[in-house]
């Protein structure tokens, strides 16, 4: 069964936007990724904070501003196929 709620660090690392989960707990921690959540944004503060399943994010990463939905939280850090399952694109305007 996939749960559907993670920490904010675990599921960055585990959707592959980041090679080290170190690496995206001090992304967050620097209070890069703001967080959409029932038409609600918030930046995220600290790298333990809940995502939930229909969660947006939106963080620059590489020169360039990525919006995406979580889907689900997934068990573990897969391959990229699996890692693309966990969040769907959103259209940046």
């Amino acid at each position: 069964m996939t749960e559907t709620t993670c920490r904010a660090d675990v599921w960055l690392w585990r959707a592959r936007f980041f090679k080290t989960r170190t690496l995206a707990a001090k992304f967050v921690d620097e209070g890069r990724v703001r967080m959409t959540r029932g038409g609600v944004e918030t930046r995220l503060d600290k790298p333990s904070r809940t995502l939930h399943s229909g969660d947006e994010l939106v963080f620059a990463l590489g020169g360039r501003l990525i919006a995406v939905r979580m889907e689900q939280a997934g068990e573990r850090r897969g391959p990229a196929p699996e890692a693309r399952s966990l969040y769907s694109l959103l259209e940046n305007n």
